[in-house]
């Protein structure tokens, strides 16, 4: 989770694209839109980790066009062949 968190950060939208589940994952991000996100930081509410599946709740903080914004997201992760995958989340309102 924080890895993609800072892969948002640097916009680094290969890393994102492998790392996100081939199931669910988009083509493109489109990391580039205006006005540009500045994330402020990310808290970990919960994780919960099975065997070969995760959950996290996050805080993501950011500005965007100068107002404050978070995101509440509560994500689902499989592993597969070793390697963590983000397959899903819920945003909430």
């Amino acid at each position: 989770m924080r890895s993609r968190y800072s892969a948002f950060v640097l916009h680094l939208e290969d890393y994102l694209l492998a790392t996100w589940h081939p199931s669910t994952r988009p083509s493109a991000l489109n990391l580039g839109t205006d006005p540009q996100p500045k994330w402020l930081g990310l808290e970990v509410k919960t994780h919960i980790e099975g065997n070969d599946t995760a959950t996290v709740e996050f805080i993501a903080r950011c500005r965007i066009g100068g107002r404050a914004q978070r995101l509440c997201e509560v994500s689902r992760f499989v592993r597969e062949g070793g390697r963590w995958y983000y397959a899903s989340g819920v945003v909430d309102a």
